[in-house]
């Protein structure tokens, strides 16, 4: 049986047939256990009865209405083939405008105001967005603005009475904490499951743009988009976003959530501006491995490879250089390039942040100025091959010394992919100088599964990663 990462939200049509979905509910302590972590019990049994209580009336169902492009269907067009489907000779209104109806699920934030956080993917293109809160009452909500690289959205509705969910550290997650989710599943409206964080910075699921999921396995399924992940305080840890599902698109116990440490800083910033104004150092990075750390002499386990700095950008003017090896940003350690990608992605343009690295095996901070990302360019990893293929090389024409020339690169090669271009000069392998294609050759093979590559292009320096 095959499985995908799908979203959440949930098409209703006509013709649909009901499904019901039945989440598997986590084991719950003893009682002894219970009382130990702080759970209620009831007639000597633990319950999660009264924090549902509490919690579910701030969790809303939401409905949408949008339109989509119509697609180039025969049946809107030809006469002959409607009537052989027993169709009207032309279409009907709903068949013209293309009407997509969705269900999801949203979080009142901030009942003064009526915030609702949900998910872009649930709102997007929506022509009409309908609340409708536990004790039945029915708003319009307004789109205060959305994100789609995180996959986060903030309406409000003009409403008063409202109960509001509390938002906790994602930060202070641990794998094993127990977990609740709250939602709309297949639109049945509000439906509680149960059970623990199951992984914490799941990324490179290419579900968005910024990842670093919460993962449960408390039963979430369509419909559940933009509902809560809480904890047993009642706060909110997370908020629902996919599922990896079987063929039937339901619930297998893997579950991921955005974690209230993302979702938090998109809402400020969509309160503030209607948008998300994401900074920027310049650089292209990759991650630093353990052959790469050791081929550079470099201890640190963790870390994201400087490959490139782009000409007059933050990271330039912050005399950041290809080569250097970022370990710590505001303090605390990058994992990789995703994690660096991301954190510097959701600060907020003109914060100067403070970034370590590793040049020449001296640790050395940068005080970096972010400004504001191009809709063309991002902190991006380049892409790495597994063998250095499709490039022919020479020694340069002024003699020994001064690095060996790259003369050719067919395109779509590991070489092309990596980054070598036609008239690079490389200068050195893993730091080490060279001289001429023999000692270029020789470098290559003791370097090992992978390489690094001191390119000089023009007057641009590289650091390329070669696998």
């Amino acid at each position: 049986m095959s499985a995908s990462i799908s979203r959440l939200s949930s098409r209703m049509a006509a013709s649909a047939a009901l499904m019901i979905a039945l989440g598997s509910t986590a084991l719950v302590p003893n009682t002894a256990q219970a009382q130990l972590a702080g759970m209620p019990t009831r007639d000597g049994v633990p319950t999660l009865a009264p924090l549902i209580e509490k919690v579910v009336p701030a969790v809303v169902n939401v409905s949408v209405k949008s339109k989509e492009e119509a697609q180039d269907n025969p049946l809107l067009k030809d006469p002959m083939l409607r009537r052989f489907f027993d169709m009207p000779d032309r279409p009907n209104q709903r068949e013209r405008d293309n009407v997509r109806r969705s269900v999801g699920s949203g979080i009142i934030v901030n009942a003064k105001k009526g915030y609702i956080l949900s998910n872009h993917h649930v709102v997007d293109n929506a022509t009409e967005i309908t609340v409708k809160l536990k004790d039945g009452r029915e708003f319009t909500a307004k789109k205060v603005g959305s994100d789609e690289a995180t996959d986060v959205a903030l309406l409000q509705v003009d409403a008063k009475d409202l109960s509001e969910l509390p938002i906790g550290d994602s930060n202070k997650l641990m794998v094993g904490d127990f977990v609740v989710a709250v939602g709309n599943p297949f639109g049945l409206g509000q439906t509680v499951t149960s059970g623990i964080v199951s992984a914490m910075s799941r990324s490179g699921l290419n579900i968005e743009g910024y990842e670093d999921f919460i993962q449960t396995d408390a039963a979430i399924n369509p419909g559940n988009s933009g509902g809560p992940l809480i904890n047993l305080k009642g706060e909110m840890v997370g908020m629902n976003t996919a599922i990896v599902g079987g063929n039937g698109g339901g619930n297998v116990g893997i579950g991921f959530a955005v974690p209230t440490s993302i979702v938090s800083n998109v809402m400020e910033q969509l309160i503030q501006y209607g948008e998300v104004r994401r900074g920027r150092i310049g650089i292209q990075i990759s991650d630093l491995t353990a052959d790469l750390a050791k081929n550079l002499g470099i201890e640190q386990s963790e870390g994201a490879v400087i490959q490139r700095v782009e000409k007059d950008s933050p990271g330039e003017k912050a005399g950041l250089k290809a080569g250097d090896v970022a370990i710590v940003l505001e303090g605390k350690p990058v994992k990789g390039s995703g994690d660096l990608r991301n954190r510097v992605g959701l600060v907020r343009v003109g914060t100067t942040i403070t970034l370590t690295v590793i040049r020449d095996g001296q640790k050395r901070d940068f005080k970096v100025k972010l400004e504001k990302l191009p809709e063309t360019k991002e902190v991006a990893a380049i892409e790495e091959r597994e063998a250095l293929e499709g490039a022919r090389f020479s020694n340069p024409e002024s003699g020994e010394g001064s690095g060996i020339v790259v003369r050719e690169v067919q395109r779509s090669s590991p070489a092309w992919q990596a980054g070598l271009r036609e008239r690079d000069i490389v200068l050195a392998v893993n730091r080490k100088a060279i001289k001429n294609v023999d000692e270029f050759e020789k470098a290559l093979k003791a370097g090992g599964r992978q390489v690094a590559l001191s390119v000089k292009r023009g007057n641009e320096d590289l650091f390329l990663i070669i696998q």
